[in-house]
């Protein structure tokens, strides 16, 4: 039995699709996403066939799937296994755990066995780092708490072929763990409740509220969502569009997973909220590609809401008032948590930022007016009309009003979410949660703020410290130098290509670190990063770049020894064996005298022990 059933052949497959989401261009991405679900891979004959009904060019069509990594252009194996691969699940045992599946299935990494049954990869973080190891099967199903014994029933189920449905239901189980709740997380309102306090108060009502809570967006930037809803509400054009990013990306977060599952009905009624402040009649969820499992759900509860007259034609028996919600898959592209790469997503379009202004808000979805704000965001929305701007703004500071959810990883006894007021000291969250003898806490995720122990009274804000929802914990075991190492070869491995000071750059970072992790580095390396910071800093085109260097800038700064053990050399090493690389042309020529070879350049000093 394979892991997926026989499928269809490339043409009744093309047929299905078109017969799904019509000769519609901008419906490429997910176009793909489907075809690639029921035939394994994207076949280039399928894409040139694809192009032709859709009316692009085999060029274009090639391209957009050639961009996301979960669209596969070439043969993989029936099961393809992906190990979540952020940096705490590397301390967590994830690289030994899948040298021991691919020693067992005689696998090599990223590549299908011969028979074509397996595959085995890394991917990014899959918002499971609170009950790590993790890793996704054909990109629909999680398994979690992986260990040597689950590895190894594991790899038993893939050479017999089991069928995924027979595999053990408790493998992917995905515990909610909610260690502390406030607003957001505490229990939930009646579908729909929300959504009438609004329309109860009336648009323009619902907009000054929403200014009153100072409420400002939870993706990480914090731009005021009152002053983003009033200038898509102003500007020009034939409709609004109303967009929710549940695309969190940002490895070592996973508040939006649970806000997803337990919270569904709040962010329907925010983002219904927003239409009924804008005028809009459209709305898409932008699902992250590896909460692919949580999309039947998801889809359920819209048409539950449909049934029930609160979403679709005449909401709440509003005359006039239609809108509905279409959720859009990502398939694998950390970047189009970005707000203009993600529409370009959602146009069937590779996931490039676009150059600002304009903004969103003024030309984003088909150059429509449009509001783009993350779950978490909605989910505050429906609060803020239930109980007003007022309540809203006495909670947290006055310049970061509301609560914050916090996704707690790493070093820590009690893993999860905890959700606090805004004006929360980093030394709170870290007794709740268990953490001991910790040397460090990197805030908002890889591109966020790496904070030492002389730090922890730093306060959770947007004035203090800023965060997306990432929290992730090191103790004194751990070396800073491999985290900032593993969040450089993230960027290297996110970055869209776009533009060349971050498409080089972040890859000139990785090796740079991989020499020094290799034992081979001197301070002119340490000097050289500091050069690539700036220049990314300086020069790419989006967000992405500007804050690569984050991390590696901070573990610099505030635990320096942690680079400096790896240096060789004071002044300059190279990073290869520069008398081996002539080994050949020694060969060629016959020669093997002193003086075809190259010496090595003579350590002048050493670092201190």
């Amino acid at each position: 039995m394979n892991a997926r059933p026989a499928g269809p052949d490339i043409e009744t497959a093309l047929h299905t699709v078109l017969a799904r989401h019509g000769p519609d261009r901008h419906a490429l991405v997910q176009m793909l996403v489907d075809l690639q679900a029921m035939l394994g891979w994207l076949p280039r004959r399928l894409l040139a066939d694809l192009a032709a009904a859709i009316g692009r060019t085999p060029g274009d069509v090639e391209g957009v799937a050639g961009f996301y990594r979960f669209l596969h252009l070439q043969p993989v194996g029936r099961f393809r296994l992906l190990f979540s691969d952020n940096v705490i699940e590397r301390q967590q045992g994830s690289h030994e755990l899948m040298a021991r599946l691919c020693r067992q299935l005689g696998a090599a990494p990223g590549e299908p066995r011969g028979d074509g049954a397996v595959s085995v990869a890394t991917c990014s973080c899959i918002g499971l780092s609170d009950q790590g190891p993790s890793l996704l099967v054909n990109h629909r199903l999680v398994v979690t708490h992986l260990d040597e014994q689950r590895i190894d029933q594991l790899a038993s189920l893939v050479d017999h072929e089991v069928p995924l449905h027979d595999w053990p239901a408790d493998w992917s189980h995905v515990q909610d763990t909610v260690h502390r709740a406030d607003v957001l997380l505490g229990s939930a309102n009646a579908p729909g409740q929300a959504l009438q306090a609004a329309l109860t108060r009336g648009a323009d009502a619902m907009l000054a509220e929403l200014q009153t809570s100072r409420l400002r967006g939870r993706g990480g930037a914090g731009y005021p969502t009152a002053s983003k809803w009033q200038a898509c509400r102003q500007a020009p054009g034939p409709e609004h569009v109303v967009v929710c990013n549940a695309d969190e990306g940002e490895p070592g977060t996973f508040k939006d997973r649970a806000l997803l599952r337990r919270q569904a009905d709040a962010l329907v009624d925010g983002m219904a909220i927003a239409a009924f402040v804008l005028g809009a009649r459209r709305g898409f969820i932008y699902l992250r590609g590896e909460y692919r499992w949580l999309l039947d759900e998801l889809l359920a509860l819209l048409q539950q809401r449909r049934a029930a007259g609160l979403l679709g034609a005449r909401i709440l028996g509003r005359a006039g008032f239609d809108f509905d919600i279409a959720v859009h898959l990502g398939a694998g592209a950390y970047v189009c948590g970005e707000e203009s790469a993600l529409i370009e997503s959602l146009q069937g379009e590779r996931g490039t930022p676009r150059i600002r202004p304009p903004f969103p808000a003024e030309k984003g979805y088909l150059g429509l007016p449009t509001v783009v704000n993350n779950v978490e965001t909605f989910c505050a929305v429906s609060h803020i009309a239930l109980h007003g701007g007022d309540w809203w703004a006495g909670i947290g500071t006055p310049q970061s009003t509301g609560t914050k959810i916090h996704s707690v990883s790493g070093d820590c006894e009690r893993p999860g979410l905890y959700e606090y007021p805004f004006g929360t000291r980093i030394a709170r969250i870290l007794e709740d949660c268990g953490a001991r003898h910790t040397q460090a806490v990197q805030v908002g995720g890889p591109s966020g703020q790496c904070l030492s122990e002389f730090e922890f009274n730093r306060r959770i804000a947007f004035e203090d410290v800023p965060t997306a929802g990432a929290f992730m914990v090191f103790d004194r075991r751990r070396d800073l130098f491999e985290v900032a190492r593993g969040f450089a070869q993230f960027f290297a491995h996110e970055s869209c290509g776009f533009c060349t000071p971050c498409r080089v750059g972040t890859e000139l970072l990785r090796r740079r670190m991989d020499k020094l992790a290799a034992g081979a580095g001197s301070r002119h390396d340490l000097d050289v990063l500091f050069e690539l910071d700036h220049l990314l800093h300086a020069t790419t085109h989006c967000g992405l770049g500007a804050t690569a260097c984050n991390a590696l800038r901070d573990t610099m700064q505030k635990f320096r020894p942690a680079f400096e053990r790896r240096l060789q050399s004071l002044h300059f090493a190279p990073g290869f064996d520069l008398d081996a690389e002539l080994s050949v042309a020694r060969r060629l020529t016959g020669r093997n005298d002193e003086a075809a070879h190259f010496a090595q350049p003579v350590e002048a000093s050493r670092p201190p022990p």
